[in-house]
């Protein structure tokens, strides 16, 4: 058996129940091989049963109806021997988070990522750290070049966050890079862009600059630029 006849096999069951869910229980009851087959010969870098490497595969009306296990929560955590098993694994292809060269690189990428994702949600702040990191020279390199997520640009604080809320919430919805870019597009519609100005700017033909109408309210004590 391969991975590709097992994914076929799966979506013609899929196709034959209809599920309006389904997991890898529900394979095991309707399918016993194929979930030995994947079971022996896909695991994660923690030994886990690697879900992540046959739910993409499987037709796209299906992804969604996927039920990934519950991980039990747990308290946060530091393991970096568990965070390099991931890394070194995968240490000479890095940069195709960043800047993919392919339709390859794009994919190891998201290997990559998921990886890492499955150990944040696990518990592993050192894995959420290393995850954030990567992930904001990812989205600074969109803000240079996409313009749906252009109001971003240096909100790295709010992005943090707004990464640390897709880790927590993904499951299985596509890509997480494709469920991240969204997440930003859409929520990003509000945001006012920021404006920058330098103070050092000459107002008016005497020679003022912004600086020089700089004050501080008394009442309130909010600094503002006030008129001539």
């Amino acid at each position: 058996m391969t991975l590709k006849g097992a994914v076929r096999t799966i979506n013609k069951l899929l196709g034959k129940h209809r599920p309006q869910t389904f997991s890898s229980s529900w394979i095991f009851e309707h399918s016993q091989p194929v979930y030995n087959f994947i079971r022996l010969n896909f695991r994660t870098e923690l030994g886990t049963v690697d879900w992540d490497a046959v739910t993409p595969l499987l037709t796209r009306r299906y992804q969604k109806r996927w039920k990934r296990y519950r991980v039990k929560r747990l308290e946060p955590y530091e393991d970096k021997e568990e965070l390099d098993k991931v890394l070194d694994k995968y240490r000479n292809k890095l940069y195709t988070i960043i800047t993919p060269l392919n339709v390859e690189d794009g994919q190891i990428s998201e290997v990559i990522i998921v990886a890492l994702v499955r150990l944040a949600q696990r518990g592993n702040t050192l894995a959420l750290t290393e995850l954030v990191t990567l992930l904001i020279f990812k989205i600074e390199d969109w803000v240079d070049k996409r313009w749906q997520v252009r109001k971003w640009k240096g909100r790295n604080y709010d992005l943090e966050e707004k990464i640390k809320a897709c880790v927590r919430c993904y499951k299985y919805t596509g890509t997480f890079i494709g469920y991240l870019f969204k997440t930003l597009e859409y929520s990003g519609r509000g945001i006012r862009p920021i404006q920058a100005w330098s103070l050092d700017k000459t107002v008016g033909d005497d020679g003022a600059t912004m600086i020089d109408f700089v004050m501080q309210d008394t009442d309130t004590g909010e600094v503002k630029l006030f008129g001539k």
